[in-house]
């Protein structure tokens, strides 16, 4: 199960993803995070954003699989997992 903490990671990697950040940056927190509430506003929502990205990955599968790695990676490095 996921989990609460890793769909909120997969929310924001989908909506840095969908953002206007370039993939080669590496974003602070305050960048990323204004660049995830700016996409989440764009695209009308979390969904929308998921949406952004199946898209994404349906016209350019190579390009977009990359953005995600980049996405993800930049979210679990600037919001990491709380151990309780």
């Amino acid at each position: 199960m996921a989990g609460t903490a890793g769909i909120l990671t997969a929310a924001r990697a989908e909506a840095l993803f969908a953002g206007s950040l370039s993939a080669t940056t590496r974003p602070s927190r305050e960048e990323a995070t204004a660049a995830i509430r700016t996409s989440v506003r764009a695209h009308g929502g979390t969904r929308g954003c998921a949406a952004q990205v199946a898209a994404c990955y349906g016209d350019y599968p190579d390009l977009a699989a990359g953005r995600m790695r980049w996405a993800l990676a930049t979210v679990q490095a600037i919001y990491p997992r709380r151990r309780h």
